[in-house]
């Protein structure tokens, strides 16, 4: 079993930034692909970014790029999320996932991703 907790959101306005941390724990955090994705009310979830096991890959949407960064410590089993320049349009709860299939490729698709957060709501407004 792997927990994964997520926080750091809150109320931001247009333009500002903020960092989300996912704390993982219960198995090896070194040995998951780890990836962010959000939802909106009445919208379906949504891939935002993920980072490979070692860090050395990542791959974003198009709609963050230059704006998000995901990083991740394995040494505190913590992945984050940097949102800088925020618009409206990301509000979210967002959720941080864990691939622990030891897949070579970062995936998308939630159903990739065996284990979630709780989420941690993101509001931007205008």
């Amino acid at each position: 079993q792997v927990q994964l907790v997520a926080s750091g959101g809150g109320l931001v306005q247009a333009g500002g930034s903020l960092r989300l941390s996912c704390a993982a724990s219960g198995r090896t955090f070194s040995n998951f692909n780890m990836g962010w994705f959000r939802q909106a009310p009445g919208k379906e979830r949504e891939f935002v970014t993920a980072i490979s096991r070692t860090g050395g890959s990542t791959y974003y949407a198009d709609s963050v790029k230059g704006r998000f960064t995901i990083s991740r410590d394995n040494t505190r089993n913590t992945a984050y999320l940097q949102m800088n320049s925020l618009k409206p349009e990301d509000t979210a709860v967002y959720y941080c996932a864990a691939d622990t299939t030891f897949s070579t490729k970062l995936s998308v698709v939630p159903r990739q991703y065996d284990y979630w957060g709780q989420g941690t709501q993101v509001t931007v407004s205008s």
